[in-house]
């Protein structure tokens, strides 16, 4: 068994501290207050840096690592459902799928949230609409991104949990 050195100190404080800001937000915090837009900042400043250091990261973190796509995400469907067992280094098709929808939908959160504190759109309905819809699909993301966590965690042998807190997979 190999362990590999995966998730640097950055993704590993940028995923935990997303869980922290999103899950406080969009469960605990009032939505009407103050925190609740200061939280939404850090999480866009967050998703920010996260989205520079896909550039100029570590091997691992950088897009080129992890490219979107539907073919490899199916062919990693085909070989879930054949029982053929392939760990990944860094993230699985599917897994990197899963990033780019969550990066995409928190930064249509922040900019719907902030939508609704300017003057042009205040009062307008769309825009916290839209809000609405893009937590309720960022929750049942977090929910598939957690149990996916799990299953490929036992399917595959490679507790990935376990890689976000110490930045090795035993591979």
């Amino acid at each position: 068994m190999a362990r590999i050195k995966v998730w640097d100190p950055f993704i590993r404080l940028f995923h935990w501290s997303l869980v922290i800001l999103f899950a406080a937000n969009s469960l605990f915090v009032d939505d009407d207050s103050k925190l609740h837009i200061w939280v939404g900042y850090a999480i866009l400043a967050l998703v920010g840096l996260r989205i520079v250091w896909g550039f100029v990261g570590t091997p691992h973190a950088r897009f080129a690592d992890f490219p979107p796509s539907l073919k490899r995400g199916m062919a990693q469907l085909s070989e879930m459902a054949t029982r053929r067992k392939h760990a990944h280094a860094g993230h699985s098709p599917l897994g990197a799928l899963m990033i780019y929808n969550l990066i995409l939908t928190l930064l249509v959160i922040s900019l719907s949230g902030y939508l609704m504190t300017t003057n042009m759109f205040w009062g307008t309905e769309w825009p916290e609409e839209l809000h609405e819809v893009a937590v309720a699909w960022a929750q049942i993301s977090v929910v598939a991104h957690i149990a996916a966590v799990f299953f490929e965690t036992r399917r595959l042998g490679v507790n990935l949990a376990r890689a976000m807190v110490t930045g090795y997979k035993n591979m």
